[in-house]
């Protein structure tokens, strides 16, 4: 009986090509993969810290964390707990309902085919 191998896994974007990695043109025809949900939570805490004209150091003082610590969320290198988000998101003065939901608006609109749930309330209950 003869072995078939697996079909190919899709290589994240950001990994270089080299000589493991297929060449350019596979990699094109390979669906795009999801934003991992830290990236999406850190960008949006960035964003609100943003709106509110706030450093580092401010949000994160507020927040009970180091400015360094608050800095990996927001670049998507941690994934913080719960009770983290609930510090970082009380120092912005949002809910964590509302990060939630612009979260999951965000996962709707990167999403390049649908593949199972699509409605917001589904994403937000997953998290």
């Amino acid at each position: 009986m003869a072995e078939t191998a697996p079909p190919p896994q899709p290589v994240p974007d950001d990994v270089p090509s080299g000589a493991d990695a297929p060449p350019s043109s596979a990699r094109a025809a390979w669906p795009r993969r999801e934003p991992l949900w830290r990236h999406l939570v850190g960008e949006r805490l960035r964003q609100l810290r943003h709106l509110r004209g706030e450093t580092l150091d401010q949000t994160a003082r507020r927040a009970g964390i180091s400015p360094q610590y608050l800095s990996e969320i927001e670049r998507g290198v941690k994934e913080p707990s719960s009770e983290m988000i609930a510090a970082i998101t009380g120092a912005l003065d949002v809910t964590l309902v509302d990060l939630v939901s612009a979260v999951a608006d965000r996962l709707v609109t990167v999403r390049s085919t649908p593949r199972g749930p699509t409605c917001r309330s589904a994403f937000a209950l997953a998290a």
